[in-house]
C-alpha cells in the first residue's frame, strides 16, 4: 500500500507540475457559454466543463498546484517552528519549559476558525496570507510532540554521557537529539499534509481561502455546489483528487509510524 500511495502522489504532483504541457486549455479561459456550458466528460474535455464553460480538467490540474503547494508549504513552515520551539522547551526544562508550554496552551485555547476569519479579514485572502495563517495555527501540536520526545531522549545514556563530557547544550540538541526525532517528525508531518489539505479545501469552499477565479480543489467544489444536479462532475473530480491525496498521505504517514514502532 505504501508504494501505491507514493505512486498516486507522484502522479498527482507530476500532473500539477506539468499542467501547461498536459492541458491545451487555460484554467480561467471561458468557452462558448451557449454551446460549451456544463458539458459532460468527453474526449475533448476529460472532466467536462463548468457553468462558465471552463475546461474542468485544466482547472483541476492547476488547482492541484495551489492546493498541494499550500499544504506542503504550511507543513514545512509549521514543522520547522514546532521542532525548534519544542526542542528548546524540552531540553532547557524548568521555568523556561513551563512558560513556553503555557504560551502554547494559550494559543490552543483560541478557536482556530475564529482566528482564521479574523486574520483573513485584517490582511485579505491571498496565497501568502493563507500560508502564513495556517502555518501560525499549525505548529503548536508539533512543538508539544517534539517537547515530549526531547524530555524522553535527554534521559538516555548517550545524552547524559555528552553532558558529562561538557558538550554545549546547543551541540547536543542539534547534532544528537534532533536527528533522533526526525523519523517521528517525518511521520507526523506527512499525515499533517493531508490534514492541511482538507482544511485549505474547506476554507476555499467557504470563501475564506483561495479566491475566484484562481482554481484550487476546494474552490472548484464550491463552484459546483449550485449546479450539482445538472453537472455533478464539477464537484466530483476535485473531490476525488482531495480524497486520493489525503488517503495517500495518511497511508505513507502510517507506514513511517509503523516502521518507527517496529
Amino acid at each position: 500500500m505504501f508504494y501505491a500511495a507514493a505512486l498516486v502522489l507522484l502522479i498527482l504532483c507530476l500532473l500539477a507540475l506539468f499542467a501547461p504541457l498536459i492541458s491545451p486549455y487555460r484554467p480561467n479561459a471561458q468557452g462558448d457559454l451557449v454551446r460549451e456550458r456544463l458539458l459532460p466528460p468527453s474526449l475533448a474535455h476529460p472532466f467536462g466543463t463548468d457553468q462558465f464553460a471552463r475546461d474542468l480538467f485544466a482547472r483541476v490540474l492547476y488547482g492541484g498546484r495551489i492546493s498541494l503547494f499550500i499544504s506542503v508549504s504550511v507543513v514545512v513552515i509549521s514543522t520547522v517552528i514546532g521542532v525548534l520551539y519544542g526542542g528548546i522547551s524540552g531540553y532547557l526544562g524548568g521555568w523556561v519549559d513551563l512558560a513556553m508550554m503555557r504560551f502554547v496552551d494559550l494559543l490552543l485555547a483560541f478557536p482556530a476558525v475564529f482566528l482564521i476569519i479574523a486574520l483573513v479579514a485584517l490582511y485579505g485572502s491571498n496565497l501568502l496570507v493563507l500560508v502564513l495563517v495556517l502555518s501560525f495555527l499549525g505548529w503548536m501540536g508539533m512543538s508539544r510532540l517534539v517537547r515530549s520526545e526531547v524530555l524522553r531522549l535527554r534521559q538516555q545514556p548517550f545524552v547524559l554521557a555528552e553532558v558529562a563530557l561538557g558538550l554545549r547544550p546547543v551541540t547536543i540538541l542539534v547534532r544528537h537529539i534532533l536527528p533522533n526525532l526526525m523519523p517521528t517528525v517525518l511521520a507526523v508531518a506527512t499525515i499533517r499534509v493531508g490534514v492541511i489539505l482538507l482544511l485549505e479545501s474547506a476554507l476555499s469552499f467557504l470563501g475564506l481561502g483561495v479566491q475566484p477565479p484562481t482554481a484550487s480543489w476546494g474552490s472548484i467544489i464550491q463552484d459546483g455546489r449550485d449546479v450539482l444536479v445538472q453537472g455533478w462532475w464539477v464537484s466530483f473530480f476535485p473531490g476525488l483528487m482531495i480524497v486520493l491525496s489525503v488517503f495517500s498521505f495518511n497511508l505513507i504517514g502510517e507506514y513511517w509510524r509503523e516502521r518507527i514502532e517496529s
